[in-house]
């Protein structure tokens, strides 16, 4: 843990003061990684009822040489307390955790993100804000995405390393721990909350970093919350298949951008037969993979899949909605609607997944992610600075509907996945995680948060995972729970 001496919390204050008063804020150029050069505002706003006042240092580029500027920032807010000695919730300024959002949706452009409300919540203060007035200093950090040709893979996973780096570079010159750094993203944030979690200080990003100029300073963080992280995409289309074959009707997301903001659209459809014979392909494929991870459960028993789909693993993401509505029965909740639930006595005795996965509902035509005509956004993801598109799975190439289509090379599929990292001797992990999947999350199969976590689980981090009841591909929805683990985690070793 670092120190603050009283001399330099009285030269922070006496010059966050006098920066108060400039015109400006975020006034860093490229090149300089200083945090002490930064000016800063003086900022409030409401949280149930009680006014949270905070330093808001904004715009701050994150590398000495931003590949795009307009994203390569990173603002912090930091609770006006500290710079008064004081303390929030046990708190004080050398010991309030980092808490690190990141605005990231569909692998597009996110810019820094900001202290508000959530329009998507009823307008409630958003996890930023809450944050603040619990006590934690907040980075949040942009990032390019896969509409730009320098947004490609791995450019976002790069960012986001990069603006650790800038923080613990910086960790004596501003409030905070940058020891015990949290992340927290949702969707395509989530999945890079968890890859930024398993790669820490792993080499295989140093040379993106360098070329960046990012801080020489180590990145591997705290903890991870991820909320409905889509990983382990070289995969994700055979699980998805895995769970969804047979159900042949369905309404796909079509992702967009409108005005800087990710635009979210359902569009019904039936299979074709040409997509039915993809998902019949794909499907036999995933038993072999799940095999070949020896994962086991809670109880040291091996998760395994026979050539139909059906074993262990599947009877363990069962077991993982089973839970989820138990919680809901012992709350009063009544589930007799649920034609995949076998009830009685109050106690759930059986879940018929096929059944489930009939209900949940089909959101993505085979193959979900590595579209055949390269049509998917991860396509996009997986291109280059002057390719526009690849594959980034053989299945995909093998099957090819474009023309002069290309494929991804290895290097920069595996440095997109976590279950690359876990375990690895070359990279730091953190012990503490956090994932929430919602029980009719439709944009990627359950068992790819069932296999990070189990993963996880087998190389000893604890592992906080469950399944919401009810709740869509969404996150950011349980800020009591979520603020009360980071709580929990901040306090132990």
């Amino acid at each position: 843990m670092k120190k603050t001496t009283p001399a330099l919390i009285a030269a922070s204050l006496a010059f966050g003061l006098a920066a108060c008063s400039s015109p400006k804020t975020g006034t860093a150029q490229n090149g300089d990684l200083d945090f002490a050069k930064q000016t800063s505002t003086k900022q409030s706003a409401e949280v149930n009822g009680q006014t949270v006042r905070y330093r808001a240092f904004e715009g701050i580029v994150y590398v000495k040489n931003p590949a795009d500027a307009k994203y390569e920032t990173i603002n912090i807010y930091v609770p006006e307390a500290y710079y008064a000695g004081g303390s929030i919730e046990g708190y004080t300024a050398d010991t309030a955790p980092i808490f690190f959002p990141n605005q990231i949706g569909g692998y597009m452009p996110a810019e820094a993100g900001k202290p508000g409300l959530d329009k998507r919540n009823n307008n409630q203060p958003n996890a930023m804000l809450v944050a603040l007035s619990k006590g934690y200093v907040v980075a949040s950090a942009g990032a390019r995405g896969r509409t730009a040709a320098n947004g490609k893979a791995p450019a976002a996973i790069v960012d986001l390393k990069a603006a650790v780096r800038y923080l613990k570079a910086n960790d004596r010159a501003m409030p905070g721990d940058a020891g015990k750094i949290i992340s927290n993203g949702t969707s395509a944030g989530g999945a890079l909350s968890a890859l930024l979690g398993a790669s820490g200080n792993s080499k295989d990003y140093e040379g993106h970093l360098k070329a960046l100029g990012a801080a020489d300073a180590p990145d591997d963080i705290f903890a991870v919350s991820a909320y409905c992280p889509i990983t382990d995409l070289d995969h994700a289309d055979m699980a998805y298949e895995w769970q969804f074959n047979g159900v042949n009707d369905y309404k796909k997301m079509n992702i967009t951008m409108l005005d800087y903001n990710v635009k979210r659209e359902l569009v019904p459809g039936t299979l074709t037969a040409a997509e039915i014979k993809l998902s019949n392909q794909l499907k036999p494929l995933y038993p072999a993979y799940i095999n070949s991870l020896k994962l086991k459960d809670a109880q040291g028993r091996l998760l395994t899949l026979d050539k139909n789909g059906n074993g262990s693993f599947k009877n363990h993401v069962a077991g993982l909605l089973a839970a989820s509505a138990q919680k809901q029965l012992d709350a009063g909740k009544n589930l007799n609607d649920r034609n995949w639930l076998t009830i009685k006595n109050g106690k759930v005795t059986a879940v018929d997944f096929d059944k489930y996965a009939k209900a949940a509902g089909r959101q993505k035509t085979p193959p979900a992610f590595d579209a055949v005509d390269l049509s998917a956004g991860e396509n996009q993801l997986f291109g280059t600075a002057t390719v526009d598109k690849q594959h980034f799975t053989d299945f995909s190439m093998q099957h090819n509907t474009a023309e002069g289509a290309t494929q991804a090379d290895a290097q920069t599929v595996k440095i997109m996945n976590p279950l690359n990292y876990i375990g690895s001797s070359e990279a730091k992990a953190p012990k503490h995680w956090r994932i929430r999947v919602g029980t009719t999350d439709r944009d990627t199969s359950l068992a790819v948060s069932a296999v990070l976590a189990a993963k996880l689980q087998n190389h000893g981090h604890s592992v906080d995972y469950f399944l919401p009841w009810d709740v869509p591909h969404s996150g950011d929805y349980d800020l009591d729970e979520l603020f009360a683990w980071m709580k929990q985690v901040a306090a132990a070793k």
